[in-house]
């Protein structure tokens, strides 16, 4: 779909992570997973949420974290398995788009841990086309640490270079990035964190986002909502379907594109689920068609 054919809209989702609530509640992150009950509820609701959306969106994307079982540990299979449950009950005619997190391919992947990855989900990178926009998912991990394949960030890295050539030739109208670790959280040069992309590597990516007219990266990985700009990129972070390290409600993103612009709002699935996508929203849609 190269043609620009009017608004539309898509959903976006993060951390699911099977597993993290009652890991978290337990003070044991490592090996406290082994129930995830109350996730399996919270990703039932969104698949229902995003079920009962009129129109449909375009498509689904889960940013990451998809469950909270490190590569190799005992409950990861079972966790997969049971997402996938769930998933497989989403309106057939929304596609679902798979990014990879830390939790799915190992805070230091290897290339066993991709390939395992891209056997049960899919590409760890990729882009696609809807009505005339430009969508990448990247592999965040191979930015922040691809010390046991090198060679994987310079792949993807080259890849990328090729990609941002075509979008450029095509004349899209928007180019947007899905990854699991935010660029930065509020600021462009903020420090260091568990939660961003180191400032060394951030810079670089930033800028060149930026020279290639990227309009906005989605990510997840916080498990709070958060985001701020850099020279007209959007960095927007999303809090997660599953367990809250904030404030914020289980939820969803509901990002609709213009010709003009990338609007998107944050919804808790039970406001969703029951009352859809405000008319602000759903005037945007109309509007141009």
């Amino acid at each position: 779909e190269y043609q620009w054919k009017g608004p539309f809209y898509f959903i976006q989702g993060a951390d699911p992570q099977f597993g993290l609530m009652k890991a978290w509640t337990h003070g044991d992150t490592n090996n406290g997973d082994d129930e995830w009950g109350e996730e399996i509820k919270l990703a039932e609701q969104a698949v229902q949420a995003v079920n009962k959306l009129n129109p449909k969106p375009k498509f689904f994307v889960l940013c990451g974290d998809l469950v909270h079982g490190m590569p190799g540990t005992r409950w990861k299979k079972n966790q997969e398995q049971d997402l996938k449950n769930v998933l497989k009950n989403t309106d057939p005619d929304i596609p679902l788009v798979f990014v990879s997190g830390n939790h799915d391919i190992g805070n230091t992947p290897s290339r066993e841990t991709i390939d395992d990855y891209c056997q049960n989900w899919g590409d760890d990178y990729f882009s696609f086309w809807v009505g005339g926009v430009f969508f990448l998912v990247l592999n965040s991990q191979l930015y922040f640490d691809s010390s046991k394949c090198p060679e994987l960030r310079q792949a993807q890295n080259a890849w990328l270079d090729e990609q941002l050539a075509v979008a450029a030739k095509q004349k899209c109208k928007h180019i947007i990035v899905f990854q699991h670790i935010p660029l930065f959280l509020s600021q462009p040069d903020e420090d260091d964190d568990y939660f961003n992309l180191g400032k060394s590597v951030r810079q670089e990516i930033m800028e060149k986002f930026h020279k290639a007219g990227i309009r906005a990266v989605f990510s997840g990985h916080y498990h709070r909502n958060a985001g701020g700009s850099y020279k007209g990129l959007e960095m927007v972070v999303s809090s997660a379907i599953g367990c809250q390290l904030g404030q914020d409600t289980h939820g969803l993103r509901v990002v609709v594109v213009t010709e003009e612009k990338v609007v998107h709002r944050y919804y808790s699935l039970t406001d969703l689920g029951s009352h859809g996508i405000e008319k602000e929203l759903l005037d945007m849609l109309a509007s141009q068609k």
